[in-house]
């Protein structure tokens, strides 16, 4: 069964402890939810940097990278109905880019 990426794109951090518990709440019941789907539960990202031939910039560009995990799924088809069930899409507050990875 093949691998894919969810790269997160928005979100954001909690404000007070008491969000903060909700939040890892609401996404350990989604990560319990895949059970052994979810093949590295990744973790959230600091400032993402752009690097290209002109230098890098320190904007994370259009869409910046807030987190990945990476899931075992039977197609596009399962994996985006995983993604479909993301804290950040179910509160409308990011989205889940759904790549598969390819290997080499």
């Amino acid at each position: 069964m093949p691998n894919y990426m969810f790269a997160y794109h928005g979100g954001g951090a909690p404000e007070t402890p008491e969000e903060g518990e909700k939040v890892m709440a609401a996404w350990m019941a989604w990560y319990g939810s895949m059970g052994d789907a979810v093949v590295d539960g990744g973790n959230p990202v600091l400032q993402s940097m752009t690097v290209s031939k002109d230098g890098v910039a320190d904007n994370g560009g259009a869409n910046p990278l807030s987190g990945y995990t990476i899931v075992s799924a039977d197609g596009y088809t399962a994996a985006c109905e995983m993604a479909k069930g993301c804290p950040i899409v179910v509160d409308g507050s990011g989205s889940v880019e759904v790549a598969e990875l390819h290997e080499m």
